[in-house]
């Protein structure tokens, strides 16, 4: 496998599952695959499975992404928003840079309600 164009998008870890989960289901049907490749993608698969995003789905995602659009946020944050639904105040200190220059704290809130109702926790 070769890498063909280097951050031609960004993923959120729902795609990346879907994307293994399919490779996975197509070299079970093939007799002899990498070793190598197969392993990669059942712990990929495996650890994706115990993250928020096995409760996400399309619409869910696009939905919270509509949301975001009122907030100034870059598109890195928004993906990071995604992959980790932030549930405190902390949390979107980390992944939003100057947050608080940036969003109110009613914005915070409104943010965590927006994770919440449209990328539900898993619970595991």
């Amino acid at each position: 496998m070769e890498t063909t164009k280097v951050n031609a998008a960004y993923l959120c870890n729902y795609e990346v599952m879907q994307i293994l989960q399919q490779l996975k289901d197509s070299t079970q049907k093939k007799h002899k695959r990498e070793g190598s490749l197969a392993t990669v993608t059942y712990e990929t698969v495996h650890y994706l499975q115990d993250t928020d995003c096995k409760k996400q789905n399309p619409a869910s995602i696009k939905k919270f992404l509509d949301g975001l659009k009122n907030f100034k946020l870059t598109k890195t944050e928004k993906l990071m928003m995604v992959n980790t639904p932030p549930r405190t105040e902390l949390e979107i200190q980390l992944i939003a840079q100057e947050s608080e220059e940036r969003l109110s704290e009613e914005d915070v809130r409104k943010i965590i309600e927006l994770a919440n109702e449209c990328l539900p926790a898993n619970e595991s």
